[in-house]
C-alpha cells in the first residue's frame, strides 16, 4: 500500500490548515503554519483561481490527510456512509471517527494518530480485553479501550501518566490516564468531531 514518507508540515501548508499530524509540535510556535502558512513550493504564495472542483478536492484531501488514508480506503469509507441511512457526509466522518487508531489518539494515548496508529500495529491496545492490532477497526458503543497490562509498565506509557496530554476528550469517550483504560459511551455525532470541515463538498465531488 501506497504510504507518504514526506514531511507532515508540508500536508498541513498545502491545505491551509493545521491537520495537528506532528503532535506537540503543532500546538507550540515551531509549527510550520505559525512560520510560514503558505502553500509549499516555488509558487505558493501566488494567487490562484479556485475552481468548484478544486474547492471540493482540496476538502477531501484535507480529511483524507487528517486520518492518514490512501484514497482507495478513503473512498471505501464513503461507499459505506453512502450505504447507510442519514446523512452521507455525516455518516462518512463518524465512521472515521470510529477508527479505533483515531480514537487512541482522541483519547490522548498517541500524541498523534500516526502514533496512535503505530501502538495499534504493535499490539499495545486492547478492545473488550481482546489485544487488536487493526488500525482501522471499527469500535462500537460500550467498547472498552485500554493499554494491554503487560505493556503498561513501558517507558512510554509511565511518562504518558505524568505529562498532561493536549486537547480535550471528546464526549462520546471517556478514559482514564492513570489506569490507561477507557470507555465508548455513545456514537459521536457531528457537533461532536469538532473539525472545521466542509463533509458536503466531498460528496459533491463523489457524487459526480
Amino acid at each position: 500500500m501506497a504510504r507518504y514518507t514526506g514531511p507532515d508540515c508540508r500536508l498541513c501548508r498545502r491545505e491551509g490548515a493545521k491537520l495537528f499530524l506532528k503532535g506537540d509540535r503543532c500546538y507550540s510556535a515551531a509549527c510550520a503554519m505559525n512560520r510560514r502558512a503558505v502553500a509549499p513550493g516555488q509558487h505558493g504564495a501566488a494567487r490562484k483561481k479556485v475552481t468548484e472542483y478544486g474547492t471540493q478536492l482540496r476538502e477531501k484531501q484535507k480529511v483524507k490527510r487528517i486520518y492518514g488514508l490512501c484514497e482507495k480506503q478513503f473512498h471505501s469509507y464513503y461507499v459505506e456512509a453512502d450505504r447507510r441511512k442519514g446523512v452521507t457526509g455525516e455518516n462518512m466522518l463518524q465512521l472515521l471517527e470510529r477508527r479505533l487508531d483515531n480514537v487512541v489518539y482522541r483519547v490522548g494515548v498517541g500524541v498523534s494518530r500516526s502514533q496512535a496508529r503505530q501502538l495499534v500495529n504493535h499490539a499495545h491496545i486492547t478492545v473488550n480485553g481482546k489485544t487488536v492490532t487493526i488500525p482501522s477497526y471499527i469500535v462500537k458503543a460500550g467498547d472498552v479501550i485500554a493499554v494491554k497490562e503487560s505493556k503498561a509498565n513501558n517507558t512510554f506509557f509511565k511518562q504518558l501518566k505524568e505529562r498532561k496530554p493536549n486537547g480535550v476528550i471528546p464526549k462520546w469517550l471517556e478514559f482514564d490516564i492513570n489506569t490507561l483504560s477507557g470507555k465508548v459511551i455513545a456514537l459521536p455525532e457531528r457537533e461532536d468531531i469538532g473539525m472545521d470541515v466542509r463533509e458536503q463538498l466531498i460528496v459533491e465531488l463523489y457524487s459526480k
